[in-house]
């Protein structure tokens, strides 16, 4: 493992113990960031924890074309319970995943300082959120960082049945007509391998990632 300089520059991904993780330290600055996420690494700690970037192997993404949609989900997407908008409250949808109880989880992930790196990236372009809405409502949505051929999901959050389903649906669709090649979700879980993820060798992540 590595500890990491105030240069802007990451070890090897191979380097990476058998959870994944790569190296500790540095800075959330938006050019350390970007150059983590076109490296296939991404942050990950806790409050009071020092920065820790990871580049599991494997790697759990979806392949736009691959997104399962249930009927029940058919039904949802049908009947317009929901309406999307994209990039109209970043700063919200950051808000909410931050308060979203996970299992095996003390607290959050999103510190306050991992907030104010995002929403830097988002006022430059570079980080995306995809916002669902019922009876004028915010009810769900997502953020990552969009590579303009590879999107990087953080978080998702629903405040009442499907609407994160119905953002990360709407996103894989539109990556899908963009021509992306895949949607990164980082690590496995059931709930993603319903909807169509699945776990591939980092080697292969990264071959996809670089590909130019």
């Amino acid at each position: 493992m590595t500890f990491l300089s105030d240069a802007i520059c990451f070890p090897p991904v191979e380097d990476a113990n058998a959870e994944g993780l790569l190296a500790v330290g540095g800075d959330l600055s938006p050019e350390r960031l970007m150059l983590a996420y076109k490296s296939g690494i991404f942050p990950w700690f806790n409050e009071g924890s020092l920065i820790l970037w990871w580049s599991p192997d494997p790697r759990m993404v979806l392949f736009p074309d691959q997104i399962k949609i249930a009927k029940s989900m058919r039904k949802v997407l049908k009947d317009n319970q929901f309406t999307l908008t994209k990039n109209t409250c970043f700063e919200e949808v950051i808000d909410q995943c931050a308060k979203v109880k996970r299992k095996h989880q003390d607290g959050t992930w999103i510190t306050h300082e991992m907030k104010q790196a995002y929403l830097k990236l988002h006022l430059l372009g570079h980080a995306q959120s995809y916002e669902v809405w019922e009876d004028g409502e915010l009810v769900g949505g997502l953020y990552g960082i969009d590579q303009g051929h590879v999107f990087c999901g953080e978080s998702m959050f629903s405040l009442v049945n499907n609407a994160s389903k119905f953002a990360f649906i709407k996103l894989a669709q539109e990556l899908q007509q963009k021509k992306y090649r895949l949607i990164d979700c980082q690590l496995y879980t059931t709930h993603l391998e319903s909807l169509g993820a699945r776990e591939i060798p980092r080697s292969e992540f990264i071959a996809i990632l670089t590909r130019r």
